[in-house]
């Protein structure tokens, strides 16, 4: 049994002996071979935005690999590269970039990483081929040295190069708005808006179509949007009309519309041109106000009404017509006037027949009143309703009847005719 255990024991110790030493891996040579490439299209219109894709790729490889007992592992491997960064540089070409410089961290060989970078390309920018740089950064294991068998020096080797990347614009048609007009654009009315369209662009729109828009939040509704155009080449100039209205819940500012042209290209390609925005001047809406005196009458009287309106408003009231609506103890058979055209800051007068019941209560009285009247694009506008005041009252005593202007024009005609018949039996006494 002794001989047995002593047999196990030398048995483990030649296994032991036997066995080599643990072997390290070293690599002589090697580096990363890095690329960079745009992801999907590189073609892009004027004036858009748009997301920029790159893929980074590592395709280096290491050289000669080393497996011995006496070479200590190394942490890293010649052909990773480390510490990456990108950033995309405009180098001349119409873009703006939006993006920062941004870090990849580790990319190892064979494999690739992507990063998106956020351009505009400028509005006025012309087709043809432009080449943008794509900077990369980033070190990798240069060279290891082994101290005894339990020591290593790294040492790195920073990497700074410029990769071109090719962008196409393509050809687009701009467009460039002025001589923006107004007319009658009011709150509550229909009008128009007129402007002169340019195609600031590099390419010639067939069937072109100028349309106008309406913005977000905008009080302006186009109700006849579109102006057939044509053939619109570079540097052609289209003046274009428009119907637009505003809405009752507007107010007396400048709102924002939008205008972009669709059209086909040479290949009958339908397309369309980047939107404009541009401000439109609203004015305020209709409004009419009552200047004249409050209408005096008796109980049991008939008379006529007269209402004088004054267009305190900034645009036209066009076939205006008045009317009131007579309640007790008013009747009326003749409660419209028509008023004709009333320009801003003109007044006109209506003139009513009404009755006045015999048994009213002597006070003060509101009738209301309002203009229909037509906008600019014959569309049948109202007013606002107005208070027409009408006193009633009795000639009850002798101070109403002479300050009635009926009598005292009797009276006047009563003394002159007296003055003249004295006068005449005057002559008669001296002949």
């Amino acid at each position: 049994m002794k001989y047995s255990a002593y047999i196990m024991i030398l048995l483990v110790c030649a296994a032991f002996l036997i066995m080599p030493a643990s072997a390290g891996v070293k690599y002589t040579s090697g580096s990363p071979v890095m690329d960079v490439k745009i992801s999907g299209t590189n073609e892009f219109e004027p004036g858009s935005d748009a997301a920029l894709t790159v893929i980074i790729s590592n395709t280096g490889e290491v050289g000669t690999k080393i497996i011995q007992s006496d070479v200590v592992t190394r942490d890293d491997v010649p052909s990773t590269a480390r510490l990456v960064s990108i950033d995309l540089l405009e180098n001349g070409a119409p873009v703006k970039v939006k993006t920062d410089a941004q870090m990849l961290g580790s990319i190892p060989s064979g494999t690739t990483v992507p990063a998106t970078f956020s351009v505009t390309i400028n509005k006025d920018a012309q087709p043809g081929t432009y080449t943008l740089n794509a900077n990369l950064k980033y070190r990798y294991l240069y060279y290891a040295e082994q101290y005894g068998t339990d020591a290593i020096s790294y040492t790195y080797k920073d990497v700074d190069e410029l990769v071109p990347l090719k962008v196409k614009i393509k050809e687009n048609m701009q467009l460039e708005i002025s001589n923006l007009k107004a007319d009658s654009m009011n709150v509550g009315v229909e009008g128009y808006i007129s402007m002169d369209v340019k195609n600031v662009g590099a390419e010639t729109g067939h069937d072109t179509v100028i349309r106008l828009n309406r913005a977000d939040g905008s009080a302006i509704v186009p109700t006849d949007a579109s102006s057939y155009v044509g053939e619109f080449a570079p540097g052609d100039v289209a003046h274009v009309k428009f119907k637009a209205s505003v809405s009752n819940e507007g107010e007396a500012k400048t709102y924002p519309v939008l205008v972009y042209a669709t059209y086909k290209d040479t290949n009958g390609k339908d397309k369309k041109s980047d939107t404009e925005t541009v401000g439109v001047e609203v004015g305020g809406k209709v409004k009419f106000e009552i200047t004249s005196e409050a209408g005096s009458f008796r109980p049991g009287q008939k008379g006529n009404l007269v209402i004088t309106y004054r267009n305190i408003g900034d645009t036209t009231a066009y076939n205006a017509q008045a009317r009131i609506s007579a309640v007790k103890p008013f009747t009326s058979n003749d409660d419209t006037a028509y008023l004709g055209d009333i320009a801003p800051g003109e007044s006109v007068t209506g003139v009513y027949k009404i009755s006045v019941a015999s048994d009213a209560t002597e006070k003060d009285y509101g009738i209301d009143t309002e203009i229909r009247y037509r906008d600019i694009l014959d569309n049948s506008q109202i007013s606002d309703s107005m208070k027409a005041q009408v006193k009633v009252k009795s000639l009850g005593n002798i101070g109403d009847i002479f300050t009635n202007p009926i009598v005292l024009t009797v009276l006047v005609f009563v003394l002159i005719i007296a003055g003249y018949l004295v006068y005449q039996r005057k002559i008669k006494n001296n002949a």
